[in-house]
């Protein structure tokens, strides 16, 4: 691979995930704009700030580590329910004083701003739409990634032109790959098909691609074929008998077997084939399933990468991965050596993937992430209706920061799953060529 190509693999990850990063706080900016809501800070990224402007009541700008993102929302946390205004440290502890803490810095974003402009004074809906915009813009972008990468591009297929013709049949425990005297003729040399030739039909079954006809191929070993090709504008007729041989073949299931199949010797040119407009979004269906799957059991998943890293065992290719991972796979991808099409594909592939991975991890109902938020107004809304169906007073918005000491020890813990992997996939990692 060479350094340059690969830097570029990385380079493009890492703008690409800027770029997710900056759409997904986007979802969340303009609804809360529409709203009414004041938004005090859009910035990307955290730590000291590189680079701010002012527009409005908004301050945009890009922090110096692009690890994520937010925006600032006046009204996060409600006042507290006692409308305490005490000053110095709390009672009860480290947990306590970061409860007040928290509270303490809440209050400054809603000086001077009026009650109907406060995120916990929104009705449940309106919350509920500007915490899911985020991670809906990463599906959005999935589906559009992949869109492209299918429909723009392309998926490379085997046609029905045929670019290569075998001379003979080299015997399989032979190591030459040239043929000799005792070589029989290839059945498609000796049958007359010539590169180029476009296969119309195999045995009277018309063929779209050259996977069909190489199924009906290896069905009939022994079996003389009637295949239909056209050459200079002209249709021919020629007759072809499949020898039999073994051959490596997928099952159904998706397992490789070693099977008894018929074959001709013969190739064909490969092609972009651009699929249907809809193929992008059933893809990112297909392709939320197993991300599904591998979020519901970070945990296991993480303690294995771990297991792993620390005995030098084979790490799950399907398992997660850090940013580092991701750059890495990034450059692999850039610096292969294919077609510059294949290699633009798989990149806007894993930037998909990256952001269904995205949209599906914040939607864990746990705070700090998007889905604790949701999971909060839903249940302020439940307390609302269960006031109205039996005639109580309107109930206090929930008091989220209560639950700051719990989202602490999520971030601390997430802390510790990221650091675990960013050290697997510098010391163990995964490679997608083997």
């Amino acid at each position: 691979m060479t350094v340059i190509a690969f830097l570029v693999g990385v380079v493009v990850l890492v703008v690409g995930l800027a770029v997710s990063i900056a759409l997904h706080e986007l979802g969340h900016l303009l609804p809360a704009k529409k709203f009414g809501v004041h938004v005090g800070q859009y910035m990307i990224g955290f730590g000291p700030t590189l680079w701010s402007r002012r527009r409005g009541e908004t301050e945009y700008g890009v922090k110096a580590i692009p690890l994520g993102g937010y925006i600032s929302m006046s009204g996060m946390y409600p006042p507290s329910p006692s409308r305490a205004g005490r000053s110095g440290r709390a009672a009860g502890g480290f947990f306590a004083t970061m409860v007040q803490d928290a509270r303490a810095a809440n209050a400054e974003t809603m000086t001077d701003v009026a009650e109907d402009r406060l995120f916990y004074n929104l009705p449940v809906y309106k919350r509920i739409i500007i915490m899911l915009g985020g991670p809906v813009m990463n599906l959005l972008l999935a589906v559009v990634l992949f869109t492209i990468m299918l429909s723009g591009i392309g998926v490379q297929t085997a046609t029905t032109t045929i670019a290569g013709v075998s001379e003979c049949i080299v015997a399989g425990a032979s190591a030459e790959t040239e043929c000799s005297a005792d070589d029989p003729p290839s059945p498609a040399a000796a049958g007359g098909i010539l590169p180029g030739d476009v296969i119309v039909s195999v045995d009277g079954t018309e063929v779209a691609d050259f996977a069909e006809a190489s199924q009906i191929i290896q069905d009939s070993p022994g079996r003389q074929l009637a295949i239909v090709v056209e050459r200079d504008g002209a249709e021919l007729t020629l007759q072809v008998t499949p020898a039999l041989t073994e051959r490596e073949i997928v099952t159904a299931d998706g397992e490789v077997v070693t099977a008894e199949v018929g074959m001709v010797g013969m190739t064909a040119q490969s092609e972009y084939v651009p699929q249907p407009i809809w193929a992008g979004a059933e893809m990112t269906v297909d392709s939320v399933q197993r991300v599904v799957g591998v979020v519901a059991q970070l945990p296991v998943r993480v303690y294995d990468t771990a297991v792993a890293l620390f005995t030098g065992g084979e790490r799950d290719p399907d398992g997660p991965l850090s940013v580092v991972g991701a750059g890495r796979i990034a450059g692999e991808v850039a610096s292969v050596d294919a077609p510059v099409l294949n290699r633009v594909a798989g990149l806007l592939g894993l930037l998909a993937s990256l952001n269904l991975a995205l949209f599906v991890f914040n939607l864990i109902p746990l705070l700090p992430l998007d889905g604790g938020h949701v999971a909060v107004a839903l249940w302020d809304g439940l307390k609302r209706v269960w006031a109205r169906v039996f005639r109580r007073p309107p109930p206090r918005p929930v008091d989220t920061a209560r639950l700051v000491p719990a989202t602490f020890v999520v971030v601390v813990l997430l802390i510790g799953m990221g650091a675990i992997l960013i050290l697997a996939d510098l010391f163990n990692p995964i490679s997608v060529f083997g």
